[in-house]
C-alpha cells in the first residue's frame, strides 16, 4: 500500500477552478443531508458513546481542500475517541471497503478530553490530539479514492510532513444496517510500531490485533507503550 500512498500524495493538486458562483442547494437536498448526518450521528453515538457537544470545526472546509471537523466522543471505553463525519453526506455514499457501503474514520487515546490542550503539544492529551488530526486528515483524502478494510496495513511514505513514516492498521469499530442505509460502519485507525506492521504483513492484521487486545493496547494509538511483537 505504501507504493499507492506515494502515488496518491505526489499527485499535483489540479488549479483551482475560475471562482463562480456556489451551486443552489435546494430545500429537499438540505434535507436529505440534515436527516443522514442525524441518523449517522445516532449510529455512531451507539457504537462510541454519547457524543460531547463541542465540535472542532476546521479553518476552511474539508469539501473544498481543507481540513476535516472532528467529534469527540469521550463517553465510551476509558480515554477519548475521535471521529470524522465529513467522509460520506449521504447514505451508501463516499468512503467504502467490502464490508461497508459507507463508513467514517475513528481514532483513540488513553488521554482524556481537554479541549483547552487541544493546541498545546506539551500537554498528553495535545500530543495525541495533533497526531490523530494529522493521520484522520490523510486517511480521510486516501479513502476516497482506495478501499481501506478492516485488518490491512499501511505506512505513509517519509517525507510526508506530520506523519511521514507512521505506520497504521484498520480495524471496525461497529456497523449497521437499516431501513436508511445498506452498512454504515466506523473504521478505526491505529497506530502501530513498524515491527508489528510487518508482522502484520507476514501473518494476518486480526493476528496483531488479537496480540494488541491481549496486551491491553486495543484500540488506542498511544505509542508510549511496547511492540506486542
Amino acid at each position: 500500500m505504501i507504493n499507492r500512498l506515494k502515488e496518491f500524495f505526489a499527485k499535483k493538486a489540479p488549479a483551482p477552478p475560475p471562482v463562480s458562483a456556489p451551486p443552489k442547494v435546494t430545500p429537499e437536498q438540505e434535507a436529505r443531508w440534515q436527516a443522514w448526518y442525524e441518523h449517522k450521528s445516532r449510529l455512531m453515538a451507539e457504537m462510541l458513546g454519547r457524543e460531547h457537544d463541542m465540535v472542532m470545526h476546521a479553518i476552511f472546509p474539508y469539501a473544498i481542500g481543507g481540513g476535516l471537523d472532528l467529534y469527540y466522543f469521550p463517553n465510551g471505553i476509558s480515554g477519548t475517541a475521535v471521529a470524522t463525519k465529513e467522509l460520506t453526506e449521504l447514505p451508501n455514499e463516499g468512503s467504502h471497503n467490502r464490508t461497508c457501503s459507507c463508513y467514517e474514520l475513528v481514532m483513540f487515546t488513553r488521554h482524556p478530553l481537554n479541549l483547552d490542550e487541544t493546541k498545546d503539544e506539551e500537554t498528553a492529551f495535545g500530543k495525541a490530539h495533533s497526531n490523530i488530526q494529522s493521520i484522520l486528515n490523510a486517511v480521510a483524502r486516501y479513502s476516497a479514492q482506495a478501499n481501506l478494510n478492516p485488518n490491512e496495513t499501511c505506512e505513509f511514505p517519509a517525507d510526508m510532513q506530520s506523519v511521514g513514516g507512521k505506520c497504521l492498521i484498520f480495524a471496525s469499530a461497529g456497523q449497521h444496517s437499516d431501513g436508511q442505509v445498506k452498512c454504515f460502519g466506523l473504521l478505526t485507525v491505529i497506530e502501530i510500531f513498524h515491527s508489528e506492521m510487518h508482522f502484520a504483513m507476514e501473518h494476518e492484521g486480526s493476528l496483531l490485533i488479537e496480540k494488541l487486545k491481549a496486551a491491553g493496547h486495543y484500540p488506542y494509538s498511544d505509542m508510549d507503550r511496547e511492540p506486542v511483537v
